[in-house]
């Protein structure tokens, strides 16, 4: 049991889809009980990888209803509350503490490249609500770099209590720990586990876990043990992991999972449109990452 519940290993979970393209709120049900029965801490619904974009209100509402309703005790709901302006934001977490969600994870602005004086005032506004708040960083699709100093001016005034940090960039971890040691570092990018986990990572918020918890849990628990016996285990696990895990950063990261879930045999499907079909090409590769790792016995 993590004391906090944005701790340990958070799935940004995939949204399964029926044949229609309707969201199947009984798969998803299944899905965040299915991960909490195989080591994870938490969800967090309604991320990219939710693809909460192309959701109406009602159905991006619904899907975190069904998350904290599926929950077991003790296991988390972190709901992603990204929006284009602060009122929207305001909105969502609204929603997500009337839900029952233990806390939220929110972008800056997402549609507008904001100012610093901008992105204090956006998590001011969602900072209203009351729920814990773990920033999202994300300058590739936002545009907007929550650097270590924004970072630490964002949690010297109480409004987040940790940060995702997406840039792969693991050098910022340190930066973030100088000019803010108290708060939360939580890995953003799959990739980088076994770096951020030594750099002090409390959290993941994974995307590969979908596919294969009991792996990725067992590697997380051991890069960001504090033992140093348990490094070179999980650089053996890491090495055998890291062509896949590599694709969560990919601009086809939701296809990918979602194909990768398949072949394991969990309900990845379609995705909504913008994203289309893969190339032959790319589904060959990920198809092969993915039997490579089912090969060596991971899952």
């Amino acid at each position: 049991m993590n004391s906090k519940p944005w701790h340990g290993v958070q799935v940004a979970t995939a949204l399964p889809f029926n044949d229609d393209l309707s969201v199947d709120y009984d798969g998803y049900a299944e899905h965040v009980q299915f991960l909490a029965a195989h080591g994870c801490d938490g969800v967090a619904p309604n991320g990219s990888l939710g693809e909460y974009q192309t959701l109406s209100d009602e159905e991006r509402a619904r899907v975190v209803t069904t998350a904290v309703e599926a929950a077991p005790a003790g296991f988390g709901v972190m709901a992603g509350v990204g929006a284009y302006g602060a009122l929207q934001t305001l909105r969502w977490t609204e929603q997500a503490a009337e839900a029952g969600a233990q806390s939220v994870m929110l972008l800056p602005p997402n549609t507008y490249r904001a100012n610093e004086e901008e992105v204090m005032d956006h998590f001011r506004t969602a900072a209203k609500v009351g729920l814990p708040i773990v920033a999202y960083n994300n300058p590739l699709d936002t545009k907007v770099d929550l650097t270590p100093k924004i970072i630490a001016r964002l949690h010297s005034e109480g409004l987040i209590v940790g940060v995702k940090e997406f840039t792969g960039d693991v050098r910022r971890a340190y930066e973030i720990k100088e000019l803010a040691p108290e708060m939360d570092l939580l890995i953003g990018t799959d990739d980088t586990v076994l770096e951020m986990g030594i750099a002090g990572a409390v959290g993941w918020v994974s995307g590969y876990p979908n596919a294969i918890p009991e792996s990725t849990v067992e590697l997380y628990k051991l890069s960001t043990s504090g033992n140093v016996t348990d490094i070179e285990r999980a650089r053996e696990i890491y090495r055998d992991l890291h062509a896949l895990l590599r694709w969560d950063t990919k601009t086809e990261f939701v296809q990918a999972i979602k194909l990768s879930m398949d072949i394991v045999g969990r309900k990845g499907g379609a995705c909504r449109p913008p994203r289309g079909v893969l190339s032959d090409e790319v589904i060959s590769a990920i198809t092969r990452d993915t039997n490579n790792v089912l090969a060596m016995g991971y899952k």
